[in-house]
């Protein structure tokens, strides 16, 4: 992720560059919101709100979902989260949210893990799982072939680099029907 540019305050939570590109930031990241590619401010927000939470905790943000009322959290770490991993981080972020009242409407809040069959669709989660197995599957053929297991090597402008048997894939996110972590049960 790279950010270039000067940043100044623009309200309680917001930054902006000299783009007036909207920003967030956390743990000393800079994030510019197209590049976290949110639905909306409310998602930024609370992403940015409950990030100390996250670390706190010791598990990661994987994702942040605000529709029809519902905020929902994503969150994950090595070895995977369960419900009590889910329950104590829905109390402690609870707790922010409230504090902060970023909703000004009746909203519920959920937290879950990513799920075993969730396709990667943000660069924050492709970042987070580099040097992970997927699964990919395409659209169309790429040398013959729709379907295939590799290691996720790098994301750059929604594009994953997939090593498979040695050799390294280019596959625009838009060309995949899902790139998904494997799980070998």
């Amino acid at each position: 992720m790279y950010v270039f540019g000067i940043l100044r305050f623009s309200g309680p939570f917001g930054l902006v560059n000299e783009n007036s590109e909207e920003c967030v930031l956390t743990h000393s990241l800079i994030i510019i919101k197209e590049e976290v590619n949110m639905a909306n401010k409310t998602e930024i927000t609370a992403l940015a709100l409950a990030e100390p939470t996250a670390e706190e905790l010791g598990v990661y943000i994987v994702d942040v979902s605000y529709a029809n009322g519902i905020l929902c959290y994503y969150i994950d770490r090595e070895g995977g989260v369960g419900i009590d991993e889910c329950e104590k981080f829905s109390r402690a972020v609870e707790e922010v949210l409230d504090k902060e009242d970023i909703i000004a409407t009746e909203y519920s809040l959920e937290v879950s893990s990513p799920g075993v069959d969730r396709k990667l669709k943000k660069e924050r989660e492709f970042l987070y799982y580099l040097g992970r197995e997927v699964e990919v599957k395409l659209f169309a053929p790429l040398d013959g072939v729709k379907e295939f297991d590799g290691v996720l090597k790098a994301y750059s402008e929604k594009t994953a680099t997939i090593e498979c048997n040695g050799e390294e894939k280019q596959i625009p996110v838009r060309d995949a029907v899902y790139i998904r972590l494997k799980f070998v049960f």
